[in-house]
């Protein structure tokens, strides 16, 4: 990063927040500001977990509350804990609640066609494809990735779900007790690494590293959920277990993939990896592919 785009973020931050009326304490015209009125969106039909609000809207603990409290004294909603484990509270909207988001809703359309309407129809349209893929930059952005134990739960999620789109796509199916998957244990440091990957708190994506010592290392388990691709999310797990194999001092990177993967394929094609013979026995592999990692690679 440097000077230039950080003032351009700024200013951008700026346009963006006058623009859409947010630094008034009555947001669309409400009696409320925009903190409270998202959080009616965010809340829904269907109610919403606090600790899912807090972490999906990024909200300190104490703000959060306040914000709830202020609703409830509105009579706008409900908090009440689950009926079976009392830490956790789920938000509900009242009838008043979802009358006044349904207000909320009428008066942001308007918004959005007072800030189209100025614009000829080629402009509308370059706006909105801006505005889309801002949003999913900055959706990127949010996701965290970090390394943890394969017996996590978010871990087991991604593990689960993983098989589960293999037993889908492949063409002979998917069974993990036939395929050459390592066990836990060579997922953990220091033979290995697991990565997950969540947004808004909730896991999207994992890649697993084995660093098997005085042979190469290898890419296992990687998987994204379907709803965040086309983040870069592949690319990013790839490139963090690069860099991770590096630092244990591998100078090879390996992995192996099926042809029903075609998206996958591509990717280690764009990110370096030359197809090669294959390198083990691998049932449900197609393609095996490797690169030179670290200082040898720039030999």
């Amino acid at each position: 990063m440097d000077a230039v785009q950080i003032d351009r973020v700024r200013r951008f931050n700026r346009a963006v927040t006058a623009r859409l009326g947010v630094l008034h304490d009555h947001y669309l015209g409400r009696d409320r500001p925009v903190g409270e009125a998202r959080l009616l969106w965010e809340i829904g039909e269907d109610g919403q977990d606090v600790r899912r609000l807090r972490e999906s809207l990024g909200l300190d603990s104490g703000y959060l509350s306040r914000l709830l409290r202020s609703l409830q004294a509105d009579g706008l909603v409900t908090v009440e804990p689950h009926a079976r484990d009392r830490r956790v509270r789920t938000a509900r909207l009242t009838a008043a609640g979802r009358a006044e988001r349904r207000v909320l809703d009428d008066r942001s359309d308007e918004l959005a066609g007072a800030l189209l309407a100025p614009l000829n129809p080629a402009a509308r349209d370059r706006l909105v494809a801006a505005m889309a893929e801002v949003e999913r930059l900055l959706t990127a952005a949010t996701v965290r990735v970090e390394a943890v134990d394969p017996g996590h739960p978010d871990a087991a999620h991604c593990l689960r779900s993983y098989a589960a789109e293999l037993a889908e796509r492949f063409d002979t199916g998917f069974d993990p007790a036939l395929s050459l998957l390592p066990d836990a244990g060579e997922l953990k440091p220091p033979r290995g690494l697991f990565l997950v990957a969540r947004l808004n708190g909730e896991p999207v994506g994992c890649a697993g590293l084995r660093l098997p010592a005085g042979a190469p290392a290898e890419i296992k388990r990687m998987w994204v959920a379907p709803g965040s691709r086309g983040l870069g999310l592949a690319r990013r797990l790839v490139a963090e277990l690069e860099a991770a194999a590096v630092r244990h001092g591998h100078d090879l990177l390996r992995l192996d993939t099926n042809r029903a993967l075609d998206a996958a394929v591509a990717l280690y094609r764009a990110c370096g990896f030359r197809e090669v013979p294959a390198f083990n026995d691998e049932r449900y592999a197609h393609h095996w592919f490797e690169k030179r990692i670290g200082p040898k690679a720039a030999e």
